[in-house]
């Protein structure tokens, strides 16, 4: 591997192996989505225990402050709305020149496996990894399911996850799943990050999910919505961190999430 991908990954994946990435690029197909309608305002606090943030280029210029920020993985993949006719019909929206500009350490894409686009989210997805094994920027792949959430089984999101490393991606976020995590996992080349999808009902959820995902094998999460549209959006993505980077159980980050919660004073698990 060239040296300026792997120290592109080598800012995203901590020394530990594992990553917590915070994405709030919803906006590009959501809009203006509950609690992320100031992006900036709502990462701030949030930022300190976060590895890497997970952005469009509109929001990475309009709401993050170039100095002393995240590693930044740059969405470049759009074109659909939850108004228009089908959420896989994506193409690339972003140069990888802007991604050099942004001074970027990854770029993620979205691959609609299954879909009537299937075939062009997946060229999208090799034009990209060309692009950037020529600039020395890592992609990571998005298997998304659009409105399909009953797709989230094992055996389909191990064809997509297999499919995205074949095609060259460096990192696959995909959708945890309650049977066969492992075989996902294990099938797939490349480092996998999991995915939270809507809001859970209990943060207990999201500890119990997260922590199933990393003892079968994920290098961390890349969650949203089930942090920054948590009542208690500081204390979630402690608790999440504890388990992330401290092999914690579920009882210790549910510790962690009581004890944020509150404001005992306790110290922040953030790296040196």
């Amino acid at each position: 591997m060239d040296w300026g991908m792997a120290n592109r990954l080598g800012q995203l994946i901590q020394p530990d192996g594992h990553c917590l990435f915070l994405p709030i690029d919803h906006g590009y197909f959501l809009g203006p989505t509950r609690n992320l309608e100031q992006p900036g305002k709502t990462i701030e606090p949030l930022l300190p225990y976060a590895d890497a943030v997970f952005a469009t280029r509109g929001v990475v210029r309009s709401s993050i402050e170039p100095a002393g920020s995240k590693p930044i993985i740059l969405r470049v993949s759009g074109g659909t709305s939850m108004v228009g006719a089908d959420l896989a019909n994506e193409g690339i929206t972003t140069s990888m020149e802007d991604a050099v500009r942004l001074n970027v350490a990854a770029v993620g894409i979205s691959v609609f496996i299954g879909s009537e686009y299937e075939r062009q989210s997946l060229l999208n997805l090799g034009k990209l990894v060309d692009e950037g094994e020529k600039y020395g920027i890592p992609v990571m792949a998005v298997t998304a399911v659009g409105r399909e959430l009953e797709q989230r089984e094992s055996r389909y999101l191990a064809l997509c996850c297999r499919i995205c490393a074949e095609l060259g991606a460096k990192v696959v976020k995909t959708y945890w799943c309650a049977d066969g995590f492992d075989k996902v996992v294990a099938g797939c080349p490349v480092p996998v990050v999991m995915a939270g999808g809507p809001q859970a009902d209990t943060e207990l959820e999201v500890l119990e999910f997260v922590h199933d995902g990393m003892q079968n094998g994920a290098i961390g999460i890349n969650l949203g919505r089930n942090v920054w549209q948590s009542d208690y959006p500081v204390p979630m993505i402690r608790a999440l961190r504890h388990i992330v980077h401290e092999n914690g159980s579920v009882k210790e980050a549910q510790e962690v999430f009581d004890a944020v919660k509150a404001g005992d004073g306790r110290p922040a698990p953030v790296p040196a």
